[in-house]
């Protein structure tokens, strides 16, 4: 069996492993769950993986070209591909070959995973990014070849550009998996057909921790004797974007210093602010991990706190931790505060009472309450741009953090078990 993997995920080298980590928490399994499924499977992708990645999950890199390489010639090679593959569906005659028709020719299965960017989010990427996205996902069909899109949040769309295609190719996906259930809602309104969608749930649940020795290590002692709530925060929590702006005014931290003052002060917790973002140098430069674009946002928060004088029993964690000791670490609160949805899950797959920022500004992710929804949680996601939601929120957590965490952990395996029906149902189709 030959998986060749595609979508809106083919990214530069390392951003799917060394950035954003809830990334790695859902490409980890996602390639381990096809193993799993298809044992004696051959896995290609265009997405750029680490030799050591590739080596250890058995998985073959194709070149980033093949499916989007930030050049002015993106768009002509797919519409030619396009053209090509329509005529040979017609005629059976295939009149020009290129790199990604011939790794979709040598296909048995090709898997779109595009997360919650198989939509026009997707040009915030790159010029016509969705465009040829849905060009490479059709000349797959048109070849003839079983095609699915796995662990999706698809949308939003706009009415006046790529969505006629995008419902084409849409429907002609044998199989559609999405990882909520709002996103059927917002595919039923702009009138894609989803009969062959199924709502499950997100691999991320799958992805497990390292095991770490005592977590004093990292948060000390003296701070272990009161409880600890960890507080994570992004730049697309602020009601202000862009969500890369930098620097930010202290006035923008106002809400989340209070909200951090009220756990102490009123919850009687320490409060742990910590990034869920990594970067690295970007090669030729020897590898290293370095903080990510949460971490600036974290220190300032805490030097606002600071200077306000209310809270005293704050700190930040100054290390770069790989996804699988982040995860561990997250699993030690009391209690979870996270603008990141996987941080989010990171902590309810570890039965962790958790609060989940919404985005503050556009573009809106559906993906963050469609998340919560799998697990039970809707009533624990707040929204910025409300006043005092966020402070309210996190007493309601913190009052109901028992029955939160018996909740969890009934729930949390059938999410689990939700996970895998992504790669249990292409069994059905190969």
């Amino acid at each position: 069996m030959k998986l060749l993997i595609i979508g809106q995920c083919t990214l530069h080298w390392g951003r799917m492993e060394f950035g954003n980590i809830g990334n790695f928490y859902i490409m980890e399994p996602f390639i381990r769950e096809l193993h799993r499924v298809f044992p004696d499977s051959e896995i290609s992708t265009t997405f750029q993986l680490s030799e050591n990645f590739c080596k250890k999950e058995n998985v073959k890199v194709l070149p980033m070209k093949l499916y989007y390489n930030w050049d002015a010639d993106d768009l002509d090679t797919a519409l030619i591909e396009l053209a090509s593959a329509r005529m040979y569906r017609e005629t059976g005659y295939l009149p020009k070959r290129t790199g990604y028709i011939d790794a979709v020719m040598d296909a048995d299965l090709v898997i779109d995973f595009s997360g919650d960017i198989w939509g026009d989010n997707a040009d915030f990427l790159g010029d016509n990014r969705f465009f040829v996205g849905l060009c490479k996902d059709r000349v797959a069909q048109l070849l003839g070849k079983k095609t699915v899109m796995l662990a999706g949040s698809p949308g939003p769309f706009n009415a006046g550009k790529n969505l006629d295609f995008a419902k084409e190719v849409y429907a002609n996906f044998d199989l559609v998996t999405n990882r909520e259930a709002i996103s059927i809602d917002l595919l039923n309104d702009y009138g894609f057909d989803v009969s062959k969608t199924k709502s499950l749930a997100c691999p991320a649940f799958l992805f497990e921790p390292s095991k770490i020795g005592s977590i004093s290590e990292f948060l000390g002692e003296e701070r272990l004797k009161s409880p600890v709530v960890g507080f994570i925060l992004c730049g697309w929590n602020f009601t202000t974007g862009p969500f890369d702006k930098w620097p930010r005014d202290d006035e923008d931290y106002t809400q989340f210093a209070q909200a951090v003052e009220y756990i102490e002060t009123e919850l009687g917790a320490s409060v742990c602010l910590m990034s869920h973002s990594n970067g690295f140098h970007v090669p030729p430069a020897p590898f290293e991990a370095i903080h990510g674009r949460d971490y600036p946002i974290i220190k300032q928060l805490e030097k606002v706190v600071q200077s306000r004088g209310i809270a005293r029993k704050v700190f930040s964690l100054d290390g770069v931790y790989d996804p699988w000791v982040t995860k561990a670490i997250i699993s030690n609160f009391d209690m979870l505060v996270s603008g990141r949805i996987h941080a989010a899950v990171a902590g309810l797959s570890q039965n962790v009472p958790t609060v989940i920022i919404d985005y503050g500004h556009e573009p809106k992710a559906h993906k963050l309450k469609g998340f919560a929804q799998v697990a039970g949680v809707l009533e624990y996601v707040a929204d910025p741009a409300k006043a005092n939601d966020l402070i309210g929120k996190i007493g309601l957590c913190w009052n109901k953090r028992d029955m939160i965490k018996d909740h969890l952990k009934l729930q949390i395996p059938l999410v689990r078990d939700t996970a895998r029906q992504n790669f249990d149902l292409l069994k059905e189709l190969v």
